[in-house]
C-alpha cells in the first residue's frame, strides 16, 4: 500500500511511433492493438441515460495495453451497421454495445450478420439459456425474446446469467470474404450486465489474441496535492528519456492520473521516478482513490477517524462510507452546519464563534478538537468555510474554508484553503484536501503549510 498522494495536470499526451501492422494468425501486438467502442442508443444521444460504458471500457482496455482510436455513439436502428462497417475497416477489434434486446429496434445482431454476410440461424443453446431464465420467473419465451437467441453463422454465444440478451463474439476470420479482418464483441447495453461479461467472456478471449511473452502493460499513478505546472516540471523530462514508455495525464476531482504504457520493465523505472521525484503526493498506483487509501491504512494501524462537518454537509463522511470496510475504521461523522450544533454537539464555546466567526482557524480547531473528544477517535477532522455563491466578505471571500486535522498526542493543525468555482466543486476539493491531510499524517509526512 502506498503512503502517498496526488495533484491536478490536464489533458492527455500520446507519443509513440508506429502504425498498427495486419494481423498475422489472428495474434496481435499488445501495443499497436486498435481497438473501437461502438454504444447503440437513442437514450444515449438525447442525454436521457449517461454513457458511462464507454468510459468504464476505455478504463478496462487502457489497463490491457490496448489503443482504444475511437468510441462512437449512435442511435437506435440500422444507423449501426454504417458505423460498424466504417469501424471494421480501420480497426483490429470493434466492441459494440446495446441493440440486443426483444423489441424492433434492437438491431446489432442482424446488423453485424449484414456487414460479414453471415447467415442467421436459432442457437439452441441460446434459446435453452432463455427457456430457463423465463421459466425461474413463471413465463415462457415470447416471439420477441426469441429473437435474441437469433446469432450470426460461426458466432460464438457469450452466456449472461444477468439478464436476457446474450452477448456474441465474431472472431477475425469471419470477415475474410468482406476482405475484413477484425474481431467483433457485441456485448449488452444495462451495466450490470456489460461488465460481469468483459470481466468474465471478453477479457480471457483479447488476452488470447496476443503473443505469448508480452509484457507490455499500462499502469496509473494518482497524485493529489502538487499544482500542475510543478508536476510536470517534475516528472516530464524523467519519463519522456524513457525509450518506447506512452505517457498521458488525465485530471480528476482534485487529483490527476499519470497514465503510463509500456514493457513490464520501462514501468519500473517509471515508478521509481515517480516516487523519487513526488513520493509524499503520490496516493496509488493502482487507481485507488485517496477513501480507499486512507480506510485501508487506518484498518492497517487499527485506529478510528471522525467527521465534523459544516460547510461539506457531510461529504467527507459520505466519500469514507463509500469505501468497502469503513465500519472498522469510522464510526462517528457529525454535521454540525448550524451554530448551535457546534457549540451543542462539539463542545465549541459559543463566545469563540461570536468572537471569531463561525469560518474562522479558531473554530475549526475547536471542531477539531471536540469531534476528537466526543468520538473517541484516533483522527478527527473537521471543515467550516463558505462554498457560496453568496455569504462571502472581503476578509472571508467566498471559497474560504479552514480545514483542521486533530490526532491523538498531535497539536491540532489547522490550514486555510480557497476554492472558487460551484458549491459542488467547492465540496470535492475540501474532501480531497481533508482526506489527503489525514493521508499525510497516517503515513508520517508534514502537512504542507499555507
Amino acid at each position: 500500500m502506498f503512503c502517498r498522494a496526488s495533484a491536478s495536470l490536464a489533458l492527455w499526451g500520446w507519443r509513440m511511433a508506429g502504425g498498427a501492422p495486419a494481423l498475422q494468425d489472428f495474434l496481435i501486438n499488445t501495443a499497436l492493438m486498435k481497438v473501437e467502442i461502438i454504444n447503440t442508443g437513442t437514450e444515449l444521444l438525447i442525454g436521457d441515460v449517461i454513457n458511462t460504458n464507454a468510459a468504464w471500457l476505455g478504463q478496462r482496455l487502457v489497463e490491457l495495453g490496448l489503443r482504444v482510436e475511437r468510441s462512437t455513439c449512435v442511435p437506435d436502428g440500422m444507423a449501426i451497421e454504417d458505423a460498424l462497417r466504417e469501424a471494421s475497416q480501420r480497426v483490429d477489434v470493434v466492441i459494440v454495445t446495446g441493440g440486443l434486446g426483444p423489441t424492433s429496434d434492437d438491431v446489432s445482431r442482424e446488423a453485424v450478420s449484414g456487414v460479414f454476410e453471415l447467415p442467421m440461424h436459432l442457437d439452441a443453446g441460446a434459446l435453452q439459456a432463455l427457456t430457463e431464465f423465463f421459466a425461474k420467473r413463471g413465463k415462457g419465451v415470447s416471439a420477441p425474446n426469441q429473437r435474441q437467441a437469433m446469432v450470426p453463422e460461426g458466432a460464438e454465444v457469450m452466456p449472461n446469467p444477468h439478464g436476457t440478451a446474450p452477448g456474441l463474439y465474431l472472431r477475425a476470420n469471419l470477415g475474410a470474404k468482406k476482405g475484413l479482418n477484425c474481431a467483433v464483441f457485441l456485448l449488452p447495453g444495462p451495466p450490470r450486465e456489460l461488465k460481469p461479461m468483459m470481466n468474465e467472456q471478453v477479457e480471457p478471449r483479447l488476452r488470447a489474441l496476443l503473443p505469448k511473452g508480452g509484457d507490455h502493460i499500462c499502469r496509473y499513478f494518482k497524485f493529489t496535492g502538487i499544482g500542475e505546472s510543478d508536476m510536470a516540471l517534475a516528472l516530464q523530462e524523467g519519463l519522456e528519456a524513457i525509450s518506447g514508455l506512452e505517457i498521458g495525464y488525465c485530471l480528476g476531482k482534485g487529483d490527476v492520473d499519470v497514465r503510463l504504457s509500456g514493457t513490464a520493465a520501462d514501468i519500473e523505472r517509471s515508478a521509481v521516478l515517480c516516487r523519487e521525484k513526488l513520493g509524499e503526493y503520490l496516493v496509488s498506483d493502482d487507481r485507488r482513490l485517496i477513501e480507499d487509501v486512507v480506510i485501508a491504512q487506518l484498518q492497517d494501524k487499527k485506529e478510528w477517524v471522525a467527521t465534523a462537518e459544516s460547510c461539506t454537509g457531510g461529504f467527507i463522511a459520505n466519500r469514507l462510507t463509500n469505501v468497502s470496510g469503513a465500519s472498522k475504521a469510522f464510526a462517528h461523522g457529525f454535521i454540525t452546519y448550524a451554530n448551535e450544533a457546534k457549540t451543542q454537539h462539539l463542545g465549541v464555546p459559543a463566545e469563540l464563534i461570536a468572537q471569531y466567526g463561525a469560518v474562522s482557524e479558531e473554530v475549526a480547531a475547536a471542531m477539531a478538537e471536540g469531534c476528537l473528544r466526543v468520538s473517541g477517535a484516533d483522527h478527527a477532522i473537521a471543515v467550516t468555510g463558505i462554498a457560496g455563491p453568496t455569504g462571502g466578505t472581503v476578509e472571508k471571500p467566498t471559497g474560504t474554508v479552514f480545514i483542521a486535522l486533530a490526532s491523538k498526542g498531535e497539536s491540532v493543525a489547522v490550514r486555510q484553503r480557497w476554492f472558487n468555482g460551484e458549491r459542488e466543486r467547492f465540496k470535492i476539493l475540501t474532501s480531497q484536501t481533508a482526506l489527503d491531510f489525514l493521508r499525510r499524517r497516517l503515513c508520517g509526512y508534514a502537512l504542507p503549510n499555507d
